[in-house]
C-alpha cells in the first residue's frame, strides 16, 4: 500500500498541475502524510533546473502552513487523534523524547531536528502537545524547512544539468547515495528515541509525558 502510495505521489510531479501537488503533499506532510515531499521536489527541479527555487519556496511555505495543523492536533487533538498518527507511522516511541527535548531546548533543538531527516510531523506534533511559544514555533519551521527544501532548489538551479547529467550516467552510485541518506535518517530517529549505545542526555531514558510541562 505504503509503495503505490508513492508511486502515486511521485507522478504527480509531471502533472499539468505539478505546484499545486507539490504544495499539497509538502502540507499534509507535516502534519500526517507518510509520504515526504522530497522526492516529488526533486523530480520538478530535474525537470526545470532554472525553476527549482520557485518550486523550493513553495514546499517550504506550504510545509510550514501545514506544521500549524501538525501543532493544533498536537496542542488539541493528540489523545483523539494525535497519537492515533504517530502511532500509524511508527513514531509513538519517539513522541517522549521528542517533547523531553523540546522543552529542554526549545527553539533551538526545534531548528536542529528540522533540518534532520527526522519526521517533521513529530515535531510540529510535539510542538503542540508541549504548547512551545508559536512564534518560535513559526520560525523554527521556517528556517528548518528552508534548510530542507531551498537547499535541494539552489544546488538545482546551480547546477541542475550536471546533476541530473551525473544521474543519468552515473545512477548506481546516485541510489547509493540515497541510501546513506536514508540511513542516516534511521540513525538520527534512533538517536531520538534513546537507542544509542553511549550514554546520552537525560532525554533519552523519558518513555512517558506523563508529568512533562505543557
Amino acid at each position: 500500500m505504503l509503495r503505490r502510495l508513492y508511486d502515486w505521489t511521485m507522478a504527480k510531479a509531471t502533472h499539468p498541475h505539478a505546484e499545486g501537488w507539490l504544495a499539497l503533499f509538502a502540507f499534509v506532510e507535516a502534519s500526517f502524510f507518510p509520504i515526504p515531499p522530497h522526492p516529488v521536489l526533486g523530480v520538478m527541479c530535474l525537470a526545470q533546473p532554472k525553476k527549482a527555487v520557485r518550486f523550493a519556496m513553495i514546499a517550504t511555505l506550504a510545509s510550514v502552513a501545514g506544521g500549524l495543523l501538525g501543532y493544533a492536533i498536537g496542542w488539541g487533538l493528540y489523545d483523539t487523534l494525535g497519537a492515533q498518527i504517530l502511532a500509524v507511522l511508527g513514531l509513538t516511541e519517539s513522541f517522549p523524547k521528542a517533547a523531553c527535548y523540546l522543552n529542554e531546548y526549545g527553539f533551538w533543538i526545534f531548528v536542529a531536528k528540522g533540518a534532520t531527516p527526522i519526521p517533521f510531523k513529530l515535531l510540529t506534533i510535539t510542538a503542540g502537545f508541549i504548547g512551545m511559544d508559536l512564534v518560535r514555533f513559526l520560525l523554527g519551521s521556517l528556517v528548518s524547512r528552508s534548510i530542507s527544501f531551498l537547499i535541494v532548489g539552489i544546488l538545482f538551479r546551480l547546477f541542475g544539468a550536471p546533476i541530473k547529467a551525473f544521474i543519468d550516467k552515473y545512477l548506481g552510485l546516485a541510489t547509493a547515495g540515497f541510501v546513506a541518506l536514508v540511513l542516516a535518517g534511521f540513525a538520527a530517529i534512533t538517536l531520538l528515541g534513546g537507542d544509542s549505545a553511549k550514554a546520552g542526555h537525560k532525554c533519552d531514558a523519558v518513555t512517558s509525558v506523563h508529568g512533562m510541562p505543557r
